[in-house]
Order: structure tokens, then C-alpha cells, then sequence
């Protein structure tokens, strides 16, 4: 998103999608009700099918619609115009507005799932600059995949249509400097901080030092976490045909630039 790290950038254009079996009428109605459920789409007539095809934001101030990405690589375009917008301090902080309240009161179509850490420095909202209904967040400490991160991730891909997934490192994280400290002493974290730590030790880059060391696993384990996510069957068919991407990328705190790592 810099002229000094490589840019995020799409996977070209969206194909369309082959139709797989058609489902149960008893799975039909479950989905129907989870999705209900979960995307708080309004039980008053509205469609849930929505959420799935839609492609225009709420309404603006101005009573007109925003244009909703609807591809990975318009996704990608929007994150990184937000991202030069708080960069250099022009924040538009948008959807914020009573109408985009009243319009999300009855359902949801974020672009994006942003996976980032829980660091109270990086919020994925405003990094890239966006605002209610907009991306789907989920923050664990050093992004540290679990069941319930890979479900929440999985119910933003699969059932509401999200073409883009981000896994968001940043510089400076503290729950990476705890794994690789607690790897050269020997020590155990208290309570469950151990269990962050082991999954992260994997990513260790054991070819730098101090804290050359540290910056290096940052992008090691957004790297391991990025190909986990990908190699997802589920997943994977959908980047197969083009209808999803999943990127890594890193935040920086000093320039507040974020920028994908290869």
C-alpha cells in the first residue's frame, strides 16, 4: 500500500460459481435459521438470500447507496484507499451515519473479515478506514487460530458471500515476543496464555536474533496462518474459482501503513 512494500492488490476477475447439490429441505431450513440468526437479517419479509448477492452498501448521508465490493479484488482496492485515508489523516469514517444504522438494524454485507490481533493499537476499522457493516473482525491475540476463530471466519466466507479475508500482523506484537521469550527460557505462560504461545512457537524464525527475530516471526505466522486458512477445503474451492482471497498482510505502528507480505 506503499511504494515500499508491495501493494495489496486482487486475484483478477470473479467468475461465476458452479452450483453443487442441492440441499435437504431439513438443511435448508437450518441454514436458514442460522443465517437468520447470526446476520440479524430481519424476520419481516426480508430475504436472506441477500446476503449473499448483495453489492451495494447502506445508504449514505445523502440517501444514495455506496458501490459494495463484490470481488477479492475490489475488496482490496477499498481496504487500501481506506488505509491511505488514515495514513494521512483524512478519515472519512463512513456508515455511521442514523440511515446506515436504521438500514443495518435489519441486515449485514461486509466485504471483508479482517483476522488481526487484539492489540488495542491496530483495529482493523480504522486502519482501513471503514465503518459499521462494513468488515467482519475477528481479533485474537497474535491472530492465533482456534475452532471458534476458524467458525467465525468460515460463517463471514460461506454464508454471507465474503469475497476477501485478511490476516492482519502488525509490528511490535506482544503475544509473538511472549512465544519466542518463552522459547529461549523454557518457561511456562500462566493461566492460558501458554496455549498462544505453542501455537505460535511453529512460526519462530530461528534464522535472526533479538528482536530482528521477533519482527521476522510476525510475518512468519501471518505467512502460517494465511496457508492454514487457505488450505481449508472449503476454502480452497472458492479461491479455486476466483469467488475468494485470502491475504496476509502487516501494520505497520511507526508509519501506519499496512502492506501484504508475499
Amino acid at each position: 500500500m506503499n511504494s515500499h512494500a508491495t501493494s495489496l492488490r486482487g486475484t483478477g476477475p470473479e467468475p461465476h460459481a458452479s452450483t453443487g447439490s442441492r440441499p435437504s429441505a431439513d438443511g435448508t431450513v437450518r441454514r436458514a435459521l442460522l443465517r437468520t440468526a447470526l446476520t440479524g437479517a430481519a424476520a419481516l419479509g426480508a430475504g436472506l438470500g441477500a446476503a449473499h448477492t448483495a453489492t451495494a452498501a447502506p445508504a449514505n448521508g445523502s440517501g444514495t447507496a455506496d458501490p459494495r465490493p463484490a470481488t477479492p479484488d475490489q475488496a482490496l482496492r477499498e481496504l487500501a484507499a481506506g488505509n491511505r485515508r488514515w495514513q494521512t489523516f483524512r478519515e472519512r469514517h463512513p456508515h455511521e451515519n442514523p440511515a446506515v444504522r436504521r438500514t443495518l438494524a435489519t441486515a449485514q454485507h461486509p466485504f471483508a473479515v479482517v483476522l488481526g490481533c487484539i492489540d488495542s493499537r491496530v483495529p482493523p476499522e480504522l486502519v482501513f478506514d471503514q465503518g459499521l457493516g462494513d468488515l467482519m473482525t475477528v481479533r485474537t491475540a497474535g491472530e492465533v487460530l482456534d475452532e471458534a476463530v476458524l467458525g467465525s471466519v468460515a460463517f463471514g466466507v460461506l454464508e454471507l458471500g465474503i469475497p476477501l479475508v485478511v490476516v492482519l500482523g502488525h509490528q511490535s506484537c506482544g503475544a509473538v515476543r511472549a512465544a519466542v521469550q518463552a522459547e529461549q527460557s523454557g518457561e511456562r505462560l500462566p493461566a492460558h496464555m501458554q496455549y498462544l504461545v505453542d501455537r505460535i512457537r511453529p512460526a519462530i524464525d530461528h534464522s535472526q536474533e533479538g528482536d530482528a527475530r521477533i519482527d521476522a516471526t510476525v510475518n512468519s505466522h501471518v505467512r502460517l496462518v494465511r496457508s492454514r486458512l487457505a488450505e481449508e477445503p472449503e476454502f480452497a474451492a472458492r479461491i479455486g474459482t476466483g469467488k475468494l482471497a485470502i491475504v496476509g498482510a502487516r501494520y505497520e505502528l511507526t508509519t501506519q501503513v499496512v502492506h501484504r507480505l508475499a
